[in-house]
């Protein structure tokens, strides 16, 4: 474990710090139309979004996912758009806006307190615990926009112990990229810096202290190499223990 955290320590240019100045984080939910199959929701009739601490980002070298005790943890590999420019009240149409609003790329692993959010589904609660732990966000180095010509084209994958979970395209985004950023910014104005997480693909699932998760982003089935995450899971020592509310 102790080699495995040092080789990740060597791998964080010092560029990925300033994710961790966003503004805020907005993740866009049920965007992969086999993700809602799994998991039994309803299709959106437009982008759903909700917002994650910066203080979740966890970053190349700066540990391990820390699983808080009674949580059933699962990941999701989604693609994040690094904001580059003041985004309010962008038209749906306009697709060069959209893409001239993103400066950059990242792999995120948005992890969720499962049976947090299915408690909070069910009695109409928040989201803030089921996705705002620390750690809950781990992310890999910036992707230079010019590594990324299609952002509608790219693999995301995701593996648990090198087992394959989760493999989608974004092509199977329900709501590409200017809608998204549409729809957010008439309701919020993007900062530069801030990010925005696209969804996720099917194959969800739980991650235990003693994994180690992987993930990244393949173009024509090459893996770009700023995108890789590699992360192990550790039970957290925090004092939370999951309840009922």
């Amino acid at each position: 474990m102790f080699a495995l955290r040092r080789t990740m320590a060597n791998m964080a240019p010092q560029a990925s710090s300033s994710l961790k100045q966003a503004g805020k984080v907005i993740c866009i939910g049920r965007n992969f139309a086999e993700h809602i199959a799994e998991l039994n929701s309803a299709k959106p009739k437009q982008p759903f979004f909700f917002l994650k601490p910066t203080s979740s980002i966890v970053l190349p070298g700066e540990g391990a996912v820390q699983r808080p005790k009674g949580i059933e943890m699962h990941y999701e590999v989604e693609l994040a758009l690094i904001i580059g420019k003041l985004t309010r009240d962008l038209q749906a149409s306009d697709s060069q806006g959209a893409m001239d609003a993103v400066k950059a790329y990242a792999v995120a692993i948005d992890f969720t307190a499962r049976n947090a959010q299915n408690e909070a589904k069910k009695k109409g609660l928040p989201w803030s615990i089921a996705k705002g732990f620390d750690t809950f966000l781990p992310m890999s180095n910036i992707i230079p926009k010019t590594a990324i010509k299609d952002p509608h084209n790219v693999e995301l994958f995701l593996q648990l112990n090198g087992e394959t979970k989760q493999q989608g395209s974004t092509n199977l985004m329900i709501y590409q990229i200017p809608r998204i950023l549409s729809d957010i910014s008439k309701v919020m104005t993007l900062h530069p810096g801030d990010i925005v997480l696209t969804g996720t693909p099917a194959g969800v699932g739980p991650a235990a202290p003693g994994d180690v998760v992987r993930a990244g982003l393949r173009i024509d089935g090459k893996e770009v190499e700023e995108g890789a995450i590699e992360i192990p899971v550790e039970e957290s020592t925090s004092s939370y223990s999951f309840s009922e509310t």
